[in-house]
């Protein structure tokens, strides 16, 4: 019988919080997200906290989109969150923890009002976060993890040796070594209901008698795991409910449906490319094209080089993208004015040339315009049938695709057995994934494998990082082969 006295409960006497400044409001790292934010935060904080983990979380869905193993999603995430969620242990003493895990709550509840609204959201959100729990999980201190787990009740029992020599025979067959009579063992088997662990029943790796299931100690984390999503799903479903309340707020709701739409191509900072030294002139854009353009840049380039013109957003698109490669303002007009060779000089000046000035932040309000992202130009209005312009990924049809891919990258390496799986990815909507590996492939010569994305096996989120990352390998390449010349 279900014995609540034989429960694991928390022990205050074997880990006094009092005793750590670290460990107050929020004393452990791996968090369940109980309790509901109940403090005042600024508008700026609210959107970038939320962003910084919307950028985790993106990229853990682009690792199931990738067919990643669980080890390299871990790795990948575990850098993702060293640069944009960091969580200390308690032992850190040069950094405020509880600040760590003040943002790591909100920026949780607040991706809760995004990702609330329809059942799609909430699937995808809980499978992310539950991924991200996991790998903090697995990346936590022992003590600390014990802790943690001491402090929720998980509704298991511990089960005593004389249960297990009860069904030593049994349990031998799940690989569990059981003690001989008289003789103690440190290996833990836990007593739950088979409810709580479906997954374990389905895989055969519990013994079930009697409606209950004896999970071993090393299956233990599917429990924890169960019981985060329920938790999880369970809050997901009364948010949605209340949701209506914020509608009146036109600042919350458009902020909340641009982080929703996250998971369409990852998230992306402004992108500024990194300093090389090397001057960007108009005479290098199609070389460079060639080489180093993603196909959205690719396709641009072409239809300008085609028809010697591009309309409004098509241009806008492009000209940001060249500015932020490094196009100064005077090649820049340079380059257009040489693409738009059937135009007058008159034309060109009175049509054109204010507007590259303008992006530029030379003209009207003089704002200094950032490239468009990869998240931005996808969900952007639907380009018309004679534009050029938005995700080739999203908006070409399957056929066109297939033979642009090949039209454009054949020379680069990708081959017509690459395209199943580009395709595959495209039409599950992973438009950045399929982009991703169109990289990878493309610069397999240059040592880029499988799973190693733009650099540590980021995807691609931004035009500008992708072109810029390319650069960047071809220039290690030609510094490589200085140094063997050098040497001959």
């Amino acid at each position: 019988m279900y014995n609540n006295s034989e429960r694991r409960k928390f022990d205050p006497a074997k880990f006094d919080l009092s005793k750590s400044a670290n460990s107050s409001e929020w004393p452990f790292r791996l968090n369940f997200y109980d309790k509901s934010p109940w403090y005042e935060v600024s508008l700026e904080d609210f959107e970038r906290y939320a962003l910084d983990r919307l950028r985790v979380l993106a990229e853990i869905e682009s690792s199931f989109a990738r067919n990643r193993s669980w080890e390299e999603l871990k790795s990948v995430t575990t850098r993702q969150c060293k640069d944009h969620l960091p969580l200390n242990s308690n032992s850190a003493s040069t950094v405020d923890t509880q600040a760590e895990r003040r943002n790591d709550h909100l920026s949780h509840f607040v991706l809760r009002l995004a990702f609330c609204r329809s059942e799609d959201l909430r699937r995808r959100f809980v499978k992310a976060e539950t991924a991200l729990f996991r790998v903090r999980y697995e990346n936590d201190d022992t003590k600390e993890r014990e802790l943690f787990l001491q402090s929720r009740d998980f509704k298991w029992t511990e089960v005593n040796s004389e249960e297990k020599l009860k069904y030593a025979s049994e349990l031998k067959g799940l690989g569990i070594q059981q003690p001989e009579e008289g003789v103690s063992t440190t290996e833990r088997l836990y007593k739950v209901r088979w409810t709580q662990v479906p997954d374990l029943v389905n895989k055969r790796r519990v013994l079930l008698k009697d409606g209950w299931a004896y999970v071993p100690s090393k299956e233990q984390l599917s429990i924890v795991l169960r019981a985060f999503e329920a938790n999880l799903e369970s809050a997901l479903d009364l948010t949605a409910r209340s949701i209506m309340r914020m509608d009146g707020d036109t600042r919350l709701t458009e902020m909340l449906n641009h982080m929703s739409r996250g998971f369409v191509a990852g998230v992306a900072s402004e992108y500024s490319c990194p300093a090389t030294g090397d001057e960007i002139r108009a005479d290098m854009v199609d070389d460079l094209a060639k080489r180093h353009f993603p196909l959205c840049m690719r396709n641009l380039h072409e239809c300008l080089m085609r028809d010697r013109h591009l309309k409004h957003f098509g241009r806008l698109q492009y000209g940001l993208f060249l500015k932020v490669l490094g196009l100064s303002i005077d090649e820049a007009i340079a380059f257009w004015r040489k693409a738009f060779s059937n135009l007058t000089d008159d034309k060109f000046n009175k049509e054109y040339k204010y507007n590259i000035r303008h992006s530029f932040g030379l003209e009207g309000k003089r704002a200094n315009y950032p490239a468009k992202s990869c998240q931005q130009i996808l969900l952007a209005d639907k380009p018309g049938p004679s534009d050029c312009h938005g995700c080739s990924y999203r908006h070409f049809a399957p056929d066109n695709l297939q033979t642009s891919l090949l039209a454009t990258y054949s020379s680069q390496g990708l081959t017509s057995t690459d395209l199943a799986e580009v395709m595959r990815t495209v039409k599950e909507g992973h438009y950045h994934v399929a982009c991703t590996r169109v990289f990878e492939i493309t610069h397999a010569a240059a040592g880029v494998k499988k799973g190693d994305g733009i650099g540590e096996g980021e995807s691609v989120t931004h035009p500008n990082q992708y072109a810029a990352k390319s650069i960047e390998i071809e220039k290690a390449q030609q510094g490589d082969a200085m140094v063997v010349d050098s040497t001959v």
